[in-house]
């Protein structure tokens, strides 16, 4: 739902692991994949979400959603949604499934970018406050204890990245990316309205003009175009993961990008930044890398450089078991074909902001 403004672009992104069943309750171990359609909707119908379509593959099910998208491994639930919608609604429907299905909850992460239109957000996400507050009701009893943090310089309040994350045991490696652009080029913007060059468009000619198609060309995509502009697509290979989504119009364009799962030793980080900033060419970006089960992974870990944009801040924030790199871009001249080199960061650029402890909110 777009604010009397514009539309939220900015996503809010709930992770949440869970415990592998006993063979006796689960002996196929398809955890959340034995699940019907009817009990997927109702954790997307929480959040004021709708499936518009679906892809699946033998690791798991991915439904690009009417705000975003929803990921669903048999022991791993990620919901990612847009505007306005309540996310952190649909986790008493998640547990509740979980439970039904005697899975316990391992880890749990919460993330998000600063919004566009904060006061056009209803409750749960009329600030971070209240997020970590209801966060905490249900995972804060994890051996953790709930983490929540807002990274990034405190004078640009609008530019921060907020995390909450909490762990009952180490999680397995992982590594996720996570990008956020602003400012999007008029050129790049305008693939991704329907009616694009005076004559109709289809996702599939929005996917392969943009470059969408060739940032990890050996994903399967299912991609999904709105009435009258924007657009989603999910990606999925083996267990890898990717998602993005558009909101084009002047004035408020935004695109976010996502991948996880993937190989990190087999993947350059600087060039896959480079590939999508290719796509949307932004004025504005982030880059969020969580990584877990290692510190350094090949070229993943490091400070990016990139041409045309000045690195506006970096820092690094230990998670328990793992590690989140966030870095925040703006350009300074007109980009074009960005290139990025990678240099390991001098630790005195590091910082990061621990939020307070938070009073309970209810919904």
């Amino acid at each position: 739902m777009a604010s009397p403004i514009g539309f939220e672009g900015f996503e809010k992104r709930l992770e949440v692991t869970f415990s592998k069943g006993s063979l006796f309750m689960d002996p196929q171990g398809c955890g959340f994949r034995s699940l019907s359609r009817t009990h997927i909707n109702s954790i997307v119908e929480q959040a004021k979400c709708a499936i518009v379509s679906q892809l699946s593959n033998k690791e798991f099910d991915s439904y690009v959603l009417s705000e975003s998208s929803l990921f669903v491994y048999p022991y791993k639930i990620i919901l990612k949604t847009c505007g306005t919608s309540r996310l952190l609604l649909s986790i008493p429907v998640i547990l509740d499934l979980a439970s039904e299905l005697s899975l316990d909850v391992r880890a749990v992460k919460y993330s998000r970018g600063s919004f566009l239109f904060p006061a056009a957000q209803v409750s749960p996400h009329r600030s971070f406050t209240e997020e970590v507050a209801i966060l905490n009701r249900f995972f804060g009893n994890l051996a953790s204890g709930g983490k929540a943090f807002v990274l990034g310089d405190p004078s640009t309040p609008n530019r921060n990245w907020h995390v909450y994350y909490a762990t009952e045991e180490p999680e397995q490696p992982l590594v996720t990316l996570e990008m956020c652009m602003t400012g999007l080029s008029s050129e790049r913007a305008s693939i991704f309205f329907k009616n694009f060059d005076g004559k109709a468009s289809s996702p599939k000619e929005m996917t392969k003009k943009s470059g969408i198609s060739d940032i990890i060309p050996e994903m399967e995509i299912c991609d999904f175009e709105f009435d009258p502009c924007g657009y989603s697509m999910n990606g999925i290979d083996g267990m890898a993961l990717s998602t993005i989504h558009v909101t084009p119009e002047d004035g408020f364009s935004y695109a976010s990008y996502e991948a996880m799962g993937f190989e990190p030793s087999k993947m350059n980080y600087g060039s896959l930044v480079d590939r999508v900033l290719k796509c949307f060419k932004p004025v504005d970006f982030s880059v969020a890398v969580t990584i877990f089960g290692g510190r350094s992974i090949g070229s993943w870990g490091h400070k990016l450089n990139i041409d045309g944009y000045e690195c506006k801040d970096v820092v690094q924030q230990e998670l328990p078991g793992g590690v989140l790199v966030y870095q925040s871009f703006s350009a300074v001249l007109k980009p074009n074909s960005p290139r990025s080199i990678l240099s390991c960061w001098d630790t005195g650029e590091l910082e990061s902001e621990q939020v307070v402890k938070q009073e309970e909110t209810g919904f």
